[in-house]
């Protein structure tokens, strides 16, 4: 009998395999990854494995054990390079075949490149593998100033690291506010001065325009002026992996096309995680999520259906970043809001700002602050009282119910 194949290495992947074999899946089931590991998290890598206060082996969903007590193999360090969906065949690098009853691709995505003169310096990295942070620790040790391009999460997460690390760190961001694809014009205003208040050097409308270094990095240039630098971190978003899916003949339009079962437009092939591009019932349009709630979610409803389920992913999509002391937590879009209701003390460093579409909550974003990000999950497409919601006297579970 031909195996369940899912390709990738990161949360999809690895929770699929579980969830298979937690719904009872009893034949072969084959994991096949392009990196040298086992599944493994990658948030931990622009924070905790980036700092050095995580071992490598801590990165792992789950450990060797996990997969050969179930019984499920793990073929790391194999790039697929083919899908031949008439055939249910896959196709490696090194010239082998494997078959598939149902295949699970959770291909994730790469880093977007900056095409600037001088990207090919070495000291010049993205971060989005283990190799890729390891990389950069081997170099930020002996890296007295540390340039960041790109204002997102990443950036945002690396520039802690390193200003932590007694670096003189410098933000470089083209837009016009730091996280501005996913945060409001308040909330980009607080993060850059959290930054300043740490020392880092935090530019706005400062699109890199090329590096300068024989043979490695010394230098950023930005609005016609050259920044010093021995260490540089791109991060200005990331591009889904769907090649194999798109010349196997699926759809994908930012993403791999897939219905509210994670299903391509082949029967026996389905998708998860940051390459799809799926429906959500919950905000009534088609997205992209890079998430990894969204990525295990999307496992779990797939798993269940390519063991003849008919599940659906319904999840309000759910996002966090970690950055210093602070834990940013969000439900929703803020831009899906027309007002906003602040609850709790920006000055505090501990509050929320709940957004509204009329009297209905679209969206929070939870700054230190567990209940009200919980209340704003409860809350997510309900109507409110816009006073109470603003009162910190008011119990959030009482919104809530």
């Amino acid at each position: 009998m031909s195996a369940i194949v899912i390709v990738g290495g990161g949360h999809a992947a690895g929770q699929a395999a579980a969830t298979l074999r937690q719904r009872g899946h009893d034949g072969e089931l084959v994991v096949v990854c392009n990196e040298p590991w086992l599944p493994y998290q990658r948030p931990p890598l622009s924070k905790q494995y980036l700092a050095g206060a995580l071992e490598r082996t801590h990165l792992y969903l789950r450990q060797q054990d996990f997969y050969d007590d179930r019984g499920i193999e793990v073929r790391s360090g194999v790039t697929v390079s083919a899908i031949d969906p008439a055939g249910r065949r896959l196709h490696t690098d090194a010239g082998e075949s494997l078959d598939f009853s149902k295949l699970l691709l959770a291909t994730g995505g790469r880093p977007r490149p900056l095409d600037v003169p001088g990207i090919g310096l070495a000291g010049i990295h993205y971060l989005r593998t283990i190799a890729d942070a390891d990389r950069i620790r081997g170099e930020l040790d002996e890296a007295r100033r540390v340039c960041v391009a790109g204002g997102g999460y990443i950036g945002l997460e690396v520039a802690a690291v390193a200003i932590k690390a007694g670096k003189a760190v410098t933000v470089l961001e083209a837009g016009e506010r730091v996280l501005p694809r996913v945060a409001t014009p308040l909330l980009s205003e607080f993060y850059t001065a959290l930054h300043r208040e740490h020392g880092v050097d935090v530019r706005v409308n400062a699109p890199v325009e090329g590096f300068g270094g024989d043979g490695r990095v010394e230098s950023v240039v930005c609005g016609g002026e050259r920044i010093e630098t021995d260490l540089v971190i791109v991060g200005v978003g990331i591009e889904p992996n769907v090649e194999l899916a798109a010349e196997a003949g699926l759809a994908c339009d930012n993403g791999i096309v897939v219905d509210e079962h994670c299903r391509t437009a082949h029967p026996d092939i389905y998708a998860a995680g940051d390459c799809t591009n799926h429906p959500n019932p919950q905000l009534g349009r088609r997205l992209r999520l890079e998430s990894v709630p969204n990525a295990l979610d999307q496992a779990r409803v797939a798993s269940a259906n390519m063991l003849g389920g008919s599940e659906v992913h319904d999840a309000v999509p759910w996002f966090w970043s970690d950055q210093y002391d602070l834990k940013l937590q969000m439900v929703g879009f803020s831009a899906d809001g027309d007002r906003q209701v602040l609850r709790g003390d920006m000055r505090e460093k501990a509050f929320a700002v709940f957004h509204l579409q009329g009297d209905r909550v679209v969206a929070v974003d939870a700054v230190n602050s567990p209940r009200e990000f919980l209340a704003g999950k409860k809350l997510f497409g309900k109507t409110v009282d816009a006073e109470a919601l603003a009162d910190p006297a008011v119990e959030t579970k009482t919104l809530a119910d």
